[in-house]
C-alpha cells in the first residue's frame, strides 16, 4: 500500500503506538504532504521537545522509500474540485485537510489518519487507526 500519513499518524509514531508502527512498516512506499510537515513543524514549536521531535521527523524523512509532495497546479483543480463538493453537501472540514487530501487522490495515495472528516471526502482512500 502507498501511504500519505497525517499528521496525527506521526504523532502516534512518535508515542510508539505499535499499530501505526506495523501500517508504516507494511507500506511500500511513505509519503508526508508539505502541509503535514509544516503542522508538524508548527506543532513542535510549541513543545519541549523541538529538537527531538525535529530530529525524529527528519530521521523517517530520509529513509528509503519515504518522500514529500508538493503543491501544483493540478492539486489546485483536486482541491477546488473537493471543496465544491464538500460546499455542495453542506460539509465543512479544515482547510488544510482538503489540501492533504487533494494531493491523496492527485497521486493515488490512502491517506492514513484518525480523522473521520476525511471520510467525507469522495473518492479518498483511507486506512485510519481511529477507535
Amino acid at each position: 500500500m502507498r501511504l500519505l500519513v497525517d499528521t496525527n499518524c506521526f504523532a502516534d509514531l512518535a508515542a510508539n503506538d505499535w499499530q501505526a508502527h506495523e501500517r508504516l512498516r507494511k507500506a511500500s512506499e511513505l509519503w508526508f504532504s508539505i502541509i503535514t510537515i509544516g503542522e508538524l513543524l508548527a506543532g513542535f514549536m510549541q513543545g519541549s521537545r523541538r529538537r527531538e521531535n525535529e530530529g525524529r521527523l527528519q530521521q523517517l524523512l530520509q529513509l528509503q522509500g519515504v518522500g514529500i509532495l508538493f503543491l501544483d497546479a493540478e492539486t489546485a483543480r483536486y482541491y477546488a474540485d473537493i471543496w465544491h463538493v464538500l460546499r455542495s453537501q453542506g460539509t465543512r472540514i479544515p482547510t488544510n485537510d482538503i489540501w492533504i487530501a487533494a494531493l491523496a487522490i492527485q497521486h493515488d495515495l490512502t491517506l492514513d489518519t484518525r480523522d473521520k472528516h476525511f471520510g467525507q471526502v469522495p473518492g479518498l482512500k483511507l486506512v485510519s487507526s481511529a477507535p
